[in-house]
């Protein structure tokens, strides 16, 4: 993909996770810290480059990714092509490899990591749901169609977000970054919260509004697409777990479970709505910082790394009865319907 649109990505993820420490600066301070910021990123990357095995060539990849004209054996193509070789990779390597490719030659996503992940993670769901989109937006309808039902039999649904974030949060503590990057308060782990999880938010990702639409527009599909919401409600990111609850909500006859949906979707949008602030104040909170990083180099999901966050920061996984998302939120908020 373009480097100049993943370099633009991921500044305005930085800024928005430290939004506020940023907000009193003047334009040459902030261009100056994202300078440094850079130059810190580029010498991880030259730390992790050497290494031989999948999880610190994993992590190098993702780091070097939004590097404005890295080294070619040192860019994203490289590392992230060196860790697909490393024995015992896994799939979250070949699903980070997707984004090796270039939109404007229209190869998108790498065709080679898709036909692997096919073979190595034909549980995934995930897997199928990208297939799905690709051959909806090729305009074969009978393919979409076997995609939604591989998707719809698969055992779980990951886009390895987790993964990433683990191996960020287990190689951003390599070198100790400069005092000039860091916040006030945050220390070396504020900044290295915002290296993983900015950079993790990069994370390929299906087209779910596409899979919503096919399964309102297509009564041919409905039965697939009931069993697919259920296995979503259960996916590893906010984004799978918001369709689930959309499909139930649309499709399920029952108007108990139509109901219940909308209230899982609120308990949804709190969560999300609660996380981010954590991960805004992170970047000044030095202990924060430290925690969230610890739970990210645990593994796991985007989703249960989330809830064990709220749960240790003492915030209630429910919201209280009279909150509702407020219209930032709601912009926010993983959406999966295109209506």
């Amino acid at each position: 993909m373009r480097r100049s649109r993943r370099l633009t990505a991921w500044l305005a993820c930085l800024f928005s996770l430290a939004s506020l420490p940023l907000a009193a600066q003047d334009a040459a301070d902030a261009q100056a810290r994202t300078q440094a910021l850079v130059a810190f990123q580029r010498d991880l990357v030259s730390v992790l480059a050497p290494r031989a095995d999948a999880t610190p060539l994993l992590a190098a990849a993702l780091l070097a990714r939004t590097l404005p004209d890295p080294p070619k054996f040192s860019d994203f193509h490289a590392l992230i092509e060196r860790a697909a070789a490393a024995p015992g990779h896994g799939p979250a390597v070949d699903w980070v490899r997707l984004a090796d490719c270039d939109e404007r030659a229209g190869d998108c996503p790498n065709a080679k990591a898709l036909a692997a992940l096919e073979t190595e993670a034909a549980d995934n769901a995930a897997v199928w749901l990208l297939k799905l989109g690709q051959d909806l937006r090729a305009g074969d309808t009978e393919a979409a169609h076997a995609d939604l039902a591989r998707a719809a039999s698969a055992k779980l649904y990951d886009d390895y977000t987790g993964a990433s974030l683990q191996a960020l949060a287990l190689n951003v503590g390599l070198l100790p970054p400069p005092t000039s990057v860091q916040y006030p308060g945050g220390g070396a782990a504020g900044i290295q919260v915002v290296l993983t999880f900015s950079l993790a938010s990069l994370q390929p990702q299906p087209v779910l509004p596409p899979v919503a639409k096919l399964c309102e527009d297509d009564a041919a599909v409905k039965d697939d697409c009931r069993r697919l919401g259920k296995l979503l409600e259960w996916g590893s990111s906010p984004l799978a777990r918001s369709l689930g609850l959309h499909l139930r909500e649309t499709l399920d006859p029952d108007p108990a479970q139509q109901e219940d949906a909308r209230r899982a979707r609120r308990v949804l949008a709190w969560q999300v709505h609660s996380f981010a602030n954590l991960t805004a104040r992170a970047p000044t909170d030095a202990k924060l910082a430290r925690d969230l990083l610890a739970l990210a180099r645990e593994g796991g999901t985007e989703m249960s790394l989330t809830l064990a966050a709220l749960r240790a920061n003492g915030i209630p996984i429910e919201p209280p009865a009279a909150w509702q998302p407020s219209a930032q939120d709601a912009a926010q908020a993983p959406q999966a319907s295109t209506r």
